[in-house]
Order: C-alpha cells, then sequence, then structure tokens
C-alpha cells in the first residue's frame, strides 16, 4: 500500500529539482547575499539612475522653493527625476551589501562598517524621498504656494532619520578606504566612490556641480566593478535567461499595480 504522505513529499521534491533546473541561482559563497547577478545589475543601474535624474532636475535651482515652483511648470519633467533618482538609491542596497561582503572578506572591520554606515544612509534618503513625493502632491491639491508654506513650517522638525545624516556623509568614506585597503577597488576608483560622500542630502535638494561629480565618481566606482562580476563564469544558459527575465519583470509588473491598488 503506498504511503499518501510518501506520495506528496515525492510529488513536492520532484516540482523543487523542476522548478530549480528551470529558474536556477546562483549560491552566495563568491559575493555573499544578495549575489552577484542582483548585486553586479545594482552596481550597473543604481548609479546611472541617480545621475540621470541629478541631470534631468539640473537647470532648477537647488532649494526647495525653486524646486517646488519647477514641479508645478514641469510635473511630469520633475516627478520622473525624483522617481529615477530614488530608483536608482533603492539600486544601491544590494550594490553596497556585495562590495561590502568582497571588503569583509579580506577586512572584517572595513567591511562592516562601512556597509552598515552606508545601508543606514540609504534608507534616510528613502525617508527623504518619500518627503519629497508627498510635498509634490500638495503642489498638485493646494498650489505651489501652500505647499511651500507646508513645507517651510516642517522642514526643521525632529524625526529619528535626522540621526542617520551622518552615516550619508561617512559610510562611503569608510567603504571606499576599506575598498582601497583590501584591494577590492584600485586607488583611483577607490577615491572616486569616496566623492559620493560631497552628493547633498536632504528633503527637496535640487542638483549641483557637486552632486554631478559625486554621482559621475560612483558610476566610475561601482559600474565597471558591476559589469565585470555580471562577467564572471560560470555564466547563466540563454534558456534560463529567456526565463528569468520575463519572470522578473511580470513580478515587477505585478508589484506595480498591487502598489497603486492601495
Amino acid at each position: 500500500m503506498t504511503n499518501p504522505m510518501t506520495s506528496k513529499a515525492t510529488a513536492v521534491s520532484t516540482i523543487g529539482v523542476r522548478l530549480r533546473a528551470a529558474l536556477p541561482v546562483e549560491r552566495f559563497e563568491g559575493t555573499g547575499f544578495p549575489g552577484r547577478w542582483v548585486g553586479g545589475t545594482a552596481m550597473v543601474f543604481g548609479p546611472l539612475l541617480m545621475l540621470t535624474g541629478a541631470l534631468l532636475r539640473a537647470r532648477f535651482p537647488f532649494f526647495y522653493p525653486d524646486q517646488l515652483a519647477a514641479y508645478e511648470r514641469h510635473p511630469t519633467l520633475m516627478a520622473t527625476a525624483y522617481g529615477l533618482f530614488a530608483a536608482g538609491s533603492l539600486l544601491l542596497w544590494p550594490a553596497v551589501a556585495v562590495v561590502a561582503a568582497r571588503i569583509g572578506a579580506r577586512g572584517a572591520g572595513w567591511g562592516l562598517w562601512g556597509g552598515v554606515l552606508v545601508m543606514f544612509g540609504l534608507f534616510a534618503r528613502a525617508f527623504h524621498a518619500g518627503v519629497d513625493h508627498l510635498a509634490f502632491q500638495l503642489v498638485r491639491s493646494q498650489g505651489v504656494g501652500s505647499a511651500t508654506e507646508s513645507v517651510s513650517a516642517g522642514y526643521g522638525a525632529f524625526h529619528v532619520f535626522a540621526t542617520l545624516n551622518l552615516a550619508i556623509l561617512a559610510g562611503w568614506l569608510v567603504l571606499a578606504l576599506g575598498a582601497w585597503r583590501t584591494r577590492v577597488l584600485g586607488p583611483v576608483r577607490a577615491a572616486a566612490l569616496a566623492l559620493t560622500s560631497a552628493l547633498p542630502l536632504g528633503v527637496l535638494k535640487g542638483t549641483t556641480p557637486v552632486s554631478l561629480v559625486a554621482l559621475t565618481g560612483l558610476c566610475a566606482a561601482l559600474v565597471p566593478l558591476g559589469v565585470a562580476l555580471l562577467r564572471e563564469a560560470p555564466r547563466p544558459s540563454r534558456a534560463a535567461v529567456l526565463r528569468w527575465v520575463p519572470l522578473t519583470l511580470v513580478t515587477l509588473g505585478l508589484m506595480m499595480l498591487l502598489g497603486q491598488a492601495g
């Protein structure tokens, strides 16, 4: 007589084997979580998205009254600029995680503190992006004058993420120094990574020449490293890529639709 529990376990195991064969996932030993494919892709696209967003809003003055006024006149452009910048900043977390893991394999303290400080700083930037979005919606619903008054009234209010402002600045310096000391990056690209610490922080901040220098340094440091990671062997088969890419795009589309639905 066949044991039904054994049959079910065998079926589940068979499905698991088929899924792993159809959608293979590389082990994390080489780079640590989240792996070289996610980390490498994030290194390429994160900095480039941030730089693109910064360039799109570069012609408008830096401080928040001018940024709100620019949104009133050019809502699509400004929403795109801030959205790309925020998306790029979000993508930096897997990039930083992989860089910190590589540093930590040769210098545990540098990898730990560089990664932790930068990651906390990215959380702070995500908070700022949320405030930016709310401020732009106030422009749409109440007009630029009322929105500017509201932002002015609460601009200096305490929030817990304000304690992470130093992490935004110092984290990139620690990570860059660690990357140089452990030879994860050469001296030129480590110096370029350190320039990221000069990127302005806070709510409704526009683009300055310093912003562009900092983001160019971030691109120079991470994009080549990301490309190198993605080109390392072993590479996935064409069939696996053709399965993973549509699945990823469909998943992102569903997440976006569900997110908009509340």
